[in-house]
């Protein structure tokens, strides 16, 4: 059985994830803060552990949860959005909030989790967002939330080079009806979902040189730094 590891995947697309991959007979191992989001899971019949990707002490005990698992596919979902421009100046904590869940989260779990995906050269994917293309900016709507996502991948660049023998790649779900995304999103959940799951398991079965570190659309096609 192929065994996922969602981190942050109580609500929209990491819940959705959870769903598809539950029902496509995968053993999915599945994080949230929550009690409520952990009961959502469990019900789902994912396993599951209790994760607060913001809080680094928190993050740093994940590799003892997940002691002698061997992964096919790990997901770092959890992320936070602000809508704020430049001519609002951020506060410190919400500063912090959007880096330490955005970008530092997944800097905390990748090393961690590297050597369960080794043996199965997997695949570590990280939910980015074509806001953290420089070459698409066209607003500076989310400004912060933009320099979030360009050190995401900008991580996941760096991090194929310490991780070759598994692909590393960032992946930009579309524009989806998500608490985050909207009722007037063009994308639902599901679909978004099965576009992306299509995607990685092409990662995962047959690797090309150009998606290793690459940063993709969820159907595959590649998208400008």
């Amino acid at each position: 059985m192929k065994t996922i590891l969602l981190i942050g995947a109580s609500r929209g697309i990491g819940f959705e994830l959870a769903s598809q991959y539950i029902a496509d007979g995968w053993r999915v191992i599945a994080t949230a803060r929550s009690d409520e989001g952990l009961e959502r899971l469990k019900a789902l019949g994912a396993q599951t552990l209790r994760l607060d990707v913001a809080n680094p002490a928190s993050n740093s005990g994940l590799s003892w949860q997940l002691d002698g698992e061997k992964i096919d596919l790990a997901i770092y979902v959890a992320g936070v959005v602000d809508r704020e421009t430049t001519a609002s100046p951020p506060t410190r904590e919400k500063f912090d909030l959007l880096m330490h869940t955005n970008a530092m989260g997944p800097m905390m779990v990748l090393p961690q989790i590297a050597p369960m995906l080794l043996d199965k050269k997997g695949v570590f994917a990280v939910i980015s967002s074509h806001f953290g293309s420089l070459t698409l900016t066209q607003t500076s709507m989310a400004v912060l939330y933009r320099m979030s996502k360009v050190a995401l991948n900008m991580y996941i660049r760096c991090a194929q080079h310490d991780f070759p023998e598994i692909s590393c790649v960032a992946l930009h779900p579309g524009w989806v009806q998500t608490d985050m995304g909207g009722a007037s999103a063009p994308l639902t959940p599901e679909q978004s979902v099965s576009s992306m799951r299509k995607t990685l398991e092409r990662i995962r079965t047959q690797p090309r040189p150009e998606d290793r570190g690459a940063f993709l659309n969820h159907d595959g096609s590649t998208l400008p730094w």
